[in-house]
């Protein structure tokens, strides 16, 4: 199979984890759409894979949770009625977990907003963090709860933050795409003795945002939309690897993998283009 020279590949995902759409990096580096979509598949489910197997035995304390909205294809109050229903072609919902210490993503799953998700999403970071004590924090969907006291039991102290948002006073039409305004914070214990000092999910929504700016199928009043759900899942692979072991976070002045101890050294986009080689044990780690 031909394949891109190592400075193309990392070339093209420098801009796809910069934010910049699939055409819009053929663009600027150059290549066709269909190699963009390869180099996609292909460094994505490494990555994947990497972080299923690595981020493990995570240290926390304070877990924030939240989930961010997408669509793939269209969304799904726009579908024609005989598409409703079909494969991919849906409103998706990524569930994140933060660490508020490290800001590492100790995992992530995308689905639907549903009970099964949930149940699928906190089994999953309960296998992942080994801490005898964590405090959780969620928005108030009701569905976190009966998971998190199932598979966290007594080692999880579980509280919930719910704001209300209101308009603003000022409805003229430069301020139509302004945001709502937080009217009333309610924070709730919900199983465990949670620390009300701490529940709070201000960093996983900030995450939120990051995720919005360095991902453009999650920019908003655009077109840049996924149109294959397996895309977007190659795509969030690519990106929580990026944000996990590349980026250094402005807090704590390096990557979140090396504060939570999952690595000893800053990786670099040459990393993760050769990671597909490192995982079918081609190179050396």
């Amino acid at each position: 199979m031909n394949r891109l020279p190592l400075l193309l590949r990392v070339q093209v995902l420098s801009a796809l984890v910069e934010g910049n759409s699939i055409r819009g990096t053929c663009r600027m580096v150059g290549v066709d759409k269909k190699t963009v979509l390869r180099l996609l598949a292909d460094v994505g489910d490494a990555c994947d894979a990497y972080q299923d197997d690595n981020v493990r035995k995570v240290k926390s304390e304070r877990l924030q949770l939240d989930e961010i909205w997408s669509f793939c294809h269209a969304k799904e109050r726009n579908l024609p009625r005989e598409m409703r229903g079909a494969d991919g072609v849906v409103d998706m919902w990524t569930w994140t977990a933060i660490d508020a210490d490290s800001k590492l993503i100790v995992t992530w799953h995308l689905g639907k907003r549903q009970r099964g998700d949930a149940d699928l999403f906190v089994r999953d970071l309960a296998s992942r963090v080994t801490s005898e004590r964590v405090q959780i924090t969620t928005d108030g969907l009701g569905s976190y709860s009966e998971p998190i006291q199932r598979y966290f039991k007594y080692r999880a102290d579980h509280g919930s933050e719910v704001k209300d948002y209101g308009l603003l006073d000022d409805e003229s039409p430069e301020k139509k795409y302004s945001p709502m305004i937080v009217k009333r914070v309610i924070r709730t214990p919900i199983w465990g003795v949670p620390d009300p000092d701490h529940i709070s999910t201000a960093y996983v929504e900030r995450q939120n945002l990051t995720m919005r700016m360095s991902m453009r199928r999650f920019t908003r009043l655009t077109n840049g939309f996924s149109k294959k759900a397996e895309n977007l899942q190659r795509s969030l692979a690519l990106y929580f690897m990026h944000y996990n072991f590349c980026r250094k976070h402005s807090t704590i002045k390096t990557t979140p993998a090396i504060k939570a101890g999952l690595t000893d050294r800053i990786w670099t986009l040459h990393d993760l283009a050769n990671l597909p080689d490192l995982m079918r044990g081609g190179l050396a780690a």
